[in-house]
């Protein structure tokens, strides 16, 4: 799944008339499914996380797992 900018992807959507889903997420699993299902749909969608889990996990697993999963789809 390609990262793209938030601007170019509201464009588009409000072109089409449709929403993009955004979607917390906190572990491997959720993004992996998340992802899946996005692609499955050939959806954009945005991947959130929260404060909470960027302390819990921290910023740097958090980031390399976005950045696995951008490179997995």
């Amino acid at each position: 799944m390609p990262l793209v900018s938030p601007k170019d992807m509201f464009e588009k959507a409000y072109a089409g008339g449709y929403a993009v889903g955004a979607f917390n997420v906190n572990n491997m699993e959720i993004v992996q499914g998340i992802i899946a299902a996005g692609n499955q749909e050939r959806s954009p969608l945005i991947l959130q996380v929260s404060a909470g889990a960027r302390k819990y996990a921290g910023e740097n697993y958090i980031m390399k797992l976005m950045e696995a999963a951008m490179q997995d789809t």
